[in-house]
């Protein structure tokens, strides 16, 4: 039994009643209906169920780390993120550092996509440009700057940047390769791919789609004949169908259906630590005067959040909470600080500083991690016992949160969000999330309007620095920097968990929660 603040005791199993009561509540937005599986595994096929809807098989604005083993799939980039967190050659044969600035990249010979067509440097070069002219792209924060290409010849080019990018193989992992004449500045749904599968169906509205393989692929052909992707936002449906057969790979799941799924006949649990920070993330956009604008009623906020129950008691222990601004497993991270939960000094904090009658709305996207909605409500009673109120907006997965996170759609104070460890290196995640500048906010494309000019000028220093050990230290000192304006109500790094059934083989899950579908076989 656990007890939040003065009075409240809730079990884990009410916490997470809680939560499921929260999730369909009527207090909350309502929820997108559930798609339920549909039809049983046939031999040679394989039939994923992803939490999230997959709106695309293109990852210009959205890169939820599962819906990346299935855009892959189609669509390939120049290199890839290997379960070592290393960079490895895909439609690239050659991927060198030639000078500080400059890398030299020659395509692979061979490479062409679905319709015969060989994969080109203008395909490199388009890509590139239309990364860049999306707006509230994703992956354009992870770069400190968008490379652009000298080409040599249709194979040779040389990417070349303004400032020393030394992690540049490993970001270029995210740039997805699409032939010119059909690529857009926008997500694409269907289209031609150098992959080993091709789209046979898709429907971005209910995250469904069919993929056959190849027969022309340009590399090893996958095992796999078919890869049916569902969206089945019930975590419970998802675990039924998982038990019953009706699907075979389920990703993020919750600690508490991993518990009920482990052990059953057919069905094997993965785990692998994960490189994915969880945030409550403070708005930067609130005006000067609001509380939420003084770091000292941020930090004085956080002594109220139990962060030791919610790891134990919610989240099962799958998750540890963060003790720096960046999961530890990142190249370049570093203890920062811990999390204290502490309500009397919370009160104590915000009482000294004339905040009385404090309301605030937390708002997330459901799936966006496990016990999403359990985490909420146990957060909304820990705020409770410090005086402050809290209410929830929960937004069905693949709706407007995009508006609201970019201040577009509503205000809104704390914003329940995960941000991916993509490239294994610290740089890319704090840049992505701290490295915000005046001109990015003119279009949204900050992370939750972070703009602190002296921490994105200290990050950016950092990233061009080619000395390893030079650039440790900046960054080091960067991320202290960053912990001192206290940006989270509370931040944890969970465990990337996921089922299947033991038909499926060669799942070698990474710690970006994704894997190589060409790897994965199935056994009848």
């Amino acid at each position: 039994m656990t007890r939040f603040g003065s009075g409240v005791a809730l079990s884990r199993r009410s916490l997470l009643r809680a939560g499921l009561a929260a999730g369909a509540g009527a207090a909350l937005a309502p929820l997108a209906a559930c798609a339920g599986p549909v039809g049983a595994a046939s031999p040679g096929s394989l039939t994923l169920g992803l939490n999230r809807s997959l709106v695309s098989l293109d990852n210009k604005l959205n890169q939820f780390d599962a819906a990346l083993t299935v855009q892959r799939a189609v669509r390939q980039a120049l290199t890839r993120i290997d379960p070592r967190m290393q960079a490895r050659l895909v439609l690239a044969e050659r991927f060198e550092q030639t000078a500080p600035t400059q890398w030299s990249v020659r395509l692979r010979a061979g490479a062409r996509y679905s319709d015969g067509s060989p994969v080109t440097t203008d395909d490199v070069a388009t890509a590139l440009r239309m990364y860049g002219e999306v707006n509230g792209s994703f992956v354009l924060n992870l770069f400190p700057e968008l490379p652009s290409v000298s080409k040599v010849d249709d194979r040779e080019f040389l990417l070349e940047t303004s400032r020393p990018v030394p992690i540049l193989d490993l970001l270029m992992a995210n740039i997805l390769i699409t032939p010119a004449a059909a690529n857009r500045p926008e997500e694409l749904t269907s289209g031609v791919g150098s992959g080993p599968y091709v789209v046979t169906a898709a429907n971005g509205g209910t995250g469904e789609y069919t993929l056959q393989r190849h027969p022309g692929y340009w590399g090893q052909p996958p095992a796999v004949d078919t890869v049916r992707v569902r969206f089945v936002p019930e975590e419970s449906s998802r675990v039924v169908a998982i038990r019953s057969g009706e699907l075979d790979v389920i990703d993020s799941i919750s600690p508490d259906s991993a518990d009920q799924l482990a052990g059953l006949p057919g069905v094997a649990i993965d785990r692998v630590p994960g490189t994915r920070i969880n945030q409550l993330f403070f708005n930067f956009r609130k005006p000067p005067g609001h509380p939420l604008a003084d770091p000292r009623v941020r930090e004085a906020l956080t002594y109220a959040i139990d962060g030791r129950s919610l790891v134990d008691d919610v989240l099962a222990g799958s998750a540890t909470q963060a003790e720096g601004v960046v999961p530890l497993a990142l190249a370049g991270a570093v203890r920062t600080g811990t999390y204290v939960h502490d309500p009397a000094k919370c009160r104590a904090l915000l009482d000294s500083l004339g905040v009385r009658d404090l309301r605030l709305k937390i708002i997330w996207e459901s799936g966006e991690f496990p016990a999403d909605a359990s985490v909420m409500e146990a957060v909304v009673e820990m705020l409770r016992a410090v005086g402050v109120a809290a209410e929830l907006q929960q937004f069905e997965p693949g709706g407007d949160i995009l508006q609201w996170r970019q201040g577009r759609g509503g205000d809104w104070d704390v914003l329940g969000n995960g941000y991916p460890g993509p490239t294994g290196q610290a740089i890319t995640s704090l840049l992505g999330m701290y490295g915000g500048t005046p001109a990015k906010e003119q279009t949204r494309d900050t992370y939750q309007g972070f703009v602190v000019p002296e921490i994105a000028d200290a990050l950016a220093t950092a990233g061009a620095e080619t000395d390893a050990g030079r650039r440790t230290e900046l960054l080091a000192a960067a991320q202290h920097r960053i912990w001192a304006t206290w940006p989270c109500l509370w931040a944890f790094v969970p465990n990337v968990v996921l089922a299947r059934r033991t038909r499926v083989q060669g799942v070698a899950l990474q710690p970006i929660n994704s894997y190589d579908l060409e790897t994965v076989r199935v056994e009848g």
